[in-house]
């Protein structure tokens, strides 16, 4: 297999939230998409691992990527060591992306910046030949290391390095994101409990993603827009390729 974007998220909502709009983008423009989650949620106050399995898959569909893996690491607690980056190195390796998008570099949740950390440095170790790695048919794998890696921004407001014009796509992702029945706040959602309130259960918590979305929109004179870091300096060949 060989893609050109992988969107890893340490929890199963992570990419819809911070970078589905430009995902679905890129989708229409005849690029090939997959998505990874690191772990299943299941520290998550709503729903349980399953529900979040199911809404997961449903939400890949609706986007269009090709597929949708789940590396089970533990929510909460996974930790830097060589069995995670290798988990993380094999699908690297097995689906080849030029542009990998990850967590953000810092955020409120702990797993997102570690998560970052791990994303980033198992994409480096996948380049290297002299670490080996097996496929599912148990075939060595050759080493296959990404042209670049962009951290969205989540819940902090972080200052981006750029931002993606998603204006056409805003209305989908938000969507996606309600694809998430258990986790997000939907008036005829029977199964909303009020004791089981999160930062991201509410009403507002919507409005909080279009205020957001409009913000980083504003710096480019788009409606709505997603915001990335990156975490090395850029290339180009002239100045109007920044136009």
């Amino acid at each position: 297999m060989k893609i050109d974007i992988l969107a890893i998220g340490v929890h199963p909502d992570d990419v819809e939230l911070s970078a589905s709009g430009t995902l679905l983008k890129h989708i229409e423009l005849g690029k090939t998409v997959g998505l990874l989650d690191l772990t299943r949620g299941e520290l998550g106050t709503r729903g349980t691992p399953e529900i979040r399995e199911a809404e997961s898959k449903e939400s890949a569909k609706k986007m269009g990527a090709l597929f949708r893996r789940n590396l089970k690491m533990a929510d909460g607690l996974f930790t830097h060591d060589q069995k995670n980056l290798i988990k993380i190195i094999e699908i690297v390796r097995w689906c080849r992306p030029e542009i990998v998008l990850a967590n953000a570099l810092d955020d409120r949740h702990p797993d997102h910046g570690r998560a970052a950390k791990l994303t980033a440095d198992a994409c480096y170790l996948s380049g290297l030949i002299k670490i080996p790695t097996i496929d599912e048919q148990g075939k060595a794998q050759e080493s296959w290391r990404p042209k670049a890696i962009y951290h969205y921004i989540q819940d902090r407001n972080l200052t981006p390095d750029f931002v993606v014009d998603v204006s056409s796509f805003f209305e989908k992702k938000m969507e996606l994101i309600l694809t998430f029945k258990s986790q997000f706040y939907l008036p005829e959602n029977d199964n909303y409990q009020e004791e089981l309130a999160t930062p991201i259960s509410g009403k507002d918590f919507m409005d909080f993603m279009r205020a957001k979305g409009r913000s980083f929109g504003r710096s480019i004179g788009a409606e709505y827009a997603e915001g990335f870091n990156r975490s090395r300096v850029f290339g180009v060949e002239n100045l109007f390729d920044l136009v």
